[in-house]
């Protein structure tokens, strides 16, 4: 018996009734010879980890622009603490790991620079319109290598319902989606402690009442309750006090942080620059390098691929390039 196999057996031995089993899963577009080690799963989590995408995600904005300070996050260190709050809960439900693991590490490839200000820049100004989770699910599927990692059909749908009203076809999807969520409250609200936007103190009684007073005790409240909420069930969820205590928590960071705080005044200029960018390559389409994977869809999805992979400073670098007019020598 190798490895992959003596893998797939403790799976089906010790994983509960309601998780995915790798052996069982239901295939890649084009079809893989079996590693003799890794499991399905796995396979795709490594895939994602040495991708281009996944790497640039760490000079990605994830709340704050450019912030001075080495602590704050980026959608990298985001995507990590998603995976391990992800991990942390499949493991407890005996669900399987390695892809919830791998949905995690793949759901925010396809965000844009400048997070959901790029976004929103790119859903505004292009006529396709623009999706971050639809852009990851582009970015396994067709742009990475320009053919895709061939990632099997369980973790391309986390990555795709990991946010949305579509929802996850599996309960490892399923945990992705808190997980998400779990992670960007509670670390956004540290970063925003740390940044002097908010104090401690300024937040909600009522939801520091049920989830807890610091960072650590505010995961652990809504991890155990996820836990305990979806124990020995075909579903994942929260429990419904502690869901609530969780969005109020959220309503109450778009309006102390995420909407018209000193830390987003710079966010205006982030989408100008990257509606600039969509509107220069619209009209000057043969500056636009080459080997996107989007030859034959249309140039405004090229520009868009283009555009979303950009990490912040390579847009920045990228519009000053076109539209900060350098100095003449002789």
């Amino acid at each position: 018996m190798d490895v992959r196999l003596r893998q797939e057996e403790i799976e089906r031995n010790i994983l509960s009734p309601y998780a995915t089993l790798s052996a069982e899963s239901r295939g890649r577009r084009y079809p893989l010879e079996p590693c003799a080690i890794r499991t399905e799963f796995q396979r795709d989590r490594d895939k994602i980890i040495h991708s281009k995408a996944f790497r640039r995600l760490k000079h990605k904005t994830q709340v704050f622009i450019t912030p001075e300070g080495d602590h704050y996050r980026t959608r990298l260190t985001h995507t990590l603490e998603v995976a391990q709050i992800g991990r942390t809960i499949a493991r407890a439900l005996r669900l399987n790991e390695d892809l919830t693991e791998a949905i995690a590490l793949g759901h925010d490839l396809g965000h844009t620079p400048f997070g959901h200000e790029g976004e929103r820049a790119l859903d505004r100004v292009s006529s396709l319109g623009f999706r971050h989770n639809e852009q990851s699910l582009r970015v396994v599927e067709v742009l990475e290598n320009s053919t895709g990692l061939n990632l099997t059909e369980e973790v391309r749908d986390g990555i795709l319902c990991h946010t949305g009203n579509k929802k996850p076809s599996t309960p490892e999807g399923e945990i992705i989606c808190l997980a998400d969520k779990i992670a960007y409250i509670n670390h956004d609200i540290d970063d925003a402690i740390r940044g002097g936007i908010i104090q401690a103190e300024s937040l909600p009684g009522e939801c520091v009442a049920i989830l807890g007073v610091s960072h650590g005790r505010r995961i652990d409240t809504m991890v155990q309750d996820v836990v305990k909420n979806s124990m020995d069930k075909p579903h994942v969820s929260m429990s419904r006090p502690v869901q609530d205590a969780m969005m109020k928590l959220r309503a109450f960071m778009f309006e102390a942080v995420y909407i018209g705080s000193e830390a987003k005044a710079e966010e205006k200029k982030a989408g100008d620059m990257i509606a600039s960018l969509f509107f220069f390559f619209m009209e000057n389409y043969n500056l636009l390098p080459g080997c996107s994977g989007a030859e034959g869809e249309g140039k405004e999805r090229e520009i868009m691929d283009y555009i979303a992979g950009m990490t912040d400073t390579f847009a920045t670098q990228t519009f000053k390039e076109h539209f900060i007019p350098k100095g003449w020598y002789r």
